[in-house]
């Protein structure tokens, strides 16, 4: 099998982050928020709140919108051709995909690219509050080991070094700037 990060990976950008501005320019009421998310990310950009913590506050303005799943849907109308060409290159069935981003934000993407399997950050749609830890890091590892524990994974995609842990599991890793694909360093 193969597996892929997927913001910035198979995604050109960052799915949490354009969601949360989809969200500013459709929902007028999140707007109310605005100071309270500038000092949060002040506090995140300070080291003073982790990134579990920032991206929890974050996510709340979730609970001022009515249908989040009709805004998913819509987002992904919006953004869906934002999926990097090559991906459609080299995809197989057996694909996993392991993101930070909250699992109900990029489940339909996935679902829509074919991929039985995506794991993401274990976030209430409703609140934003998590209910597990940030899928990122060593987290990614024991969340495949988990589902899949005795798997081989054949080539593991990723934008970031951050994903080193799940990339050392790898026959061979594949590091993704912009539409290039190098070997992983």
């Amino acid at each position: 099998m193969n597996v892929y990060d997927f913001d910035n990976t198979i995604l050109r950008g960052d799915s949490t982050a354009r969601f949360c501005a989809y969200c500013l320019r459709r929902y007028p009421a999140i707007w109310r928020d605005l100071p309270g998310q500038a000092v949060n990310a002040l506090l995140f950009g300070l080291r003073l709140r982790d990134k579990r913590a920032f991206k929890q506050r974050l996510l709340s303005f979730l609970s001022r919108i009515g249908d989040v799943d009709a805004a998913v849907a819509d987002f992904w109308e919006v953004n869906f051709s934002r999926i990097k060409p090559y991906y459609y290159k080299v995809r197989r069935p057996d694909d996993v995909i392991i993101s930070a981003s909250p699992e109900f934000l990029i489940a339909p993407a996935c679902e829509k690219l074919g991929v039985a399997r995506a794991m993401g950050s274990p976030v209430d749609k409703h609140t934003g509050r998590f209910s597990g830890p940030n899928c990122h890091g060593e987290e990614k590892v024991r969340r495949f080991r988990e589902v899949y524990p005795d798997a081989w994974i054949d080539t593991f995609y990723s934008d970031s070094h951050s994903d080193d842990p799940l990339a050392r599991l790898a026959r061979r890793a594949v590091l993704v700037r912009g539409d290039e694909l190098l070997p992983w360093n």
